[in-house]
């Protein structure tokens, strides 16, 4: 009995449903940021990936020059 208390306290349905717009809104713009900010983290990561390759190539182009 005091879960089904406790579970109904999180659970509101208004019965105007205008109330679901503001949170439709934010839902909207919170996944928009989101796929922003997962571009971003994609497009950071490239360039460090690409950063270690070069540095990665340096390295054993000059282990080479060492062993000649």
């Amino acid at each position: 009995m005091l879960s089904s208390f406790v579970l109904n306290l999180f659970l509101y349905f208004p019965e105007d449903k205008t109330e679901y717009i503001p949170a439709a809104i934010w839902m909207v713009i919170f996944f928009i940021l989101t796929i922003l900010t997962f571009r971003l983290i994609k497009k950071v990561s490239k360039k460090e990936e690409l950063k270690t390759k070069a540095i990665e190539e340096e390295v054993r182009h000059s282990r080479n020059r060492e062993t000649e």
